[in-house]
């Protein structure tokens, strides 16, 4: 029968960056957080169903300018779920803030992948965090609408709320074409290696759970109202071929926030920072400079 959490032992064995994993007790459970390089503190937060094997090309590359911090979100990869909690936006952003103080290394820098990016600027509004700027990959920040946005969260509740519904998708994910079909309707093409890993994932209950726990409390209004007072910069990178956040979200965004960047990115998708490490790491050091963070790195 399948495990219902990833285990360090046997799904970490060969994990991305594991000489920089650490495990550490912080908001009453236990998180997986990896840590690396010197400089200004860059916070990365990964996706709704992603873990820290995300960041795997781009975490060597920014550790060369900053102080690395990527944890897994709770209950993702091998941080625990946080008992009787809901995995609300706010639930997440309060416990993320809590890492961060107990690791003492509280941002200078935040950059958050798709769901990431909307609990990163939940901690900046919250005064949680007080970075330069937040970075948004392929960020999720609006609500959906129509629709999709009456049948979506209450189809996520009703999964989340039957036991068996993350077994099943584990068992589908062992069919290797599941995953890959799953990743390329992202719009994204990933390598074998960053297929392998997603799979070793959705093979595990637990984490099915917290990703359906996740779309089932997700709501992004009380965010989208709030976002105008953000003080710090938002800056978005947008693939254009992502088909998991439509690229036409970041122009509703510019119409609403006129202070809000957008940096095109043409030919990618959703994953884009898998995709392409290299292109994303020089967008993040350049957007750094700019902001004045490139002194504080060679200080």
């Amino acid at each position: 029968m399948t495990s219902n959490r990833p285990d360090w032992a046997t799904d970490g064995r060969d994990w991305p960056n594991r000489s920089a994993s650490r495990f550490v007790r912080a908001a009453g459970f236990r998180w997986h957080v990896q840590v690396a390089g010197e400089g200004p503190v860059l916070l990365l937060a990964h996706g709704t169903g992603a873990a820290t094997h995300s960041w795997r090309g781009l975490l060597p590359l920014l550790a060369s300018r900053f102080t690395v911090v990527a944890p897994d979100l709770p209950g993702h990869g091998f941080t625990d779920t946080p008992t009787g909690a809901r995995l609300s936006l706010p639930v997440m952003a309060r416990a993320l803030t809590e890492l961060t103080r107990t690791l003492g290394l509280p941002p200078d820098l935040a950059a958050g992948h798709s769901a990431g990016a909307a609990i990163l600027a939940r901690m900046t509004l919250d005064a949680g965090i007080a970075p330069r700027a937040v970075i948004g990959l392929n960020a999720a920040l609006l609500p959906f609408e129509g629709f999709a946005g009456q049948v979506f969260s209450p189809i996520a509740r009703m999964l989340a709320g039957v036991p068996a519904v993350p077994w099943f998708f584990a068992r589908r994910a062992a069919e290797r074409s599941v995953v890959e079909r799953l990743l390329r309707d992202t719009g994204s093409a990933l390598d074998p290696r960053g297929v392998e890993l997603y799979a070793r994932l959705v093979r595990r209950p637990a984490h099915v759970a917290a990703a359906l726990g996740m779309m089932a409390n997700w709501d992004l209004h009380p965010l989208l109202r709030d976002l105008r007072r953000l003080k710090p910069p938002l800056i978005l990178l947008v693939g254009g071929a992502d088909r998991t956040i439509p690229p036409a979200d970041a122009r509703r965004l510019k119409a609403m926030l006129p202070g809000l960047r957008v940096i095109p990115l043409p030919t990618l998708g959703h994953l884009a920072h898998e995709e392409q490490p290299e292109r994303i790491a020089a967008l993040i050091t350049s957007l750094a400079e700019e902001l004045g963070l490139a002194s504080l790195a060679e200080a």
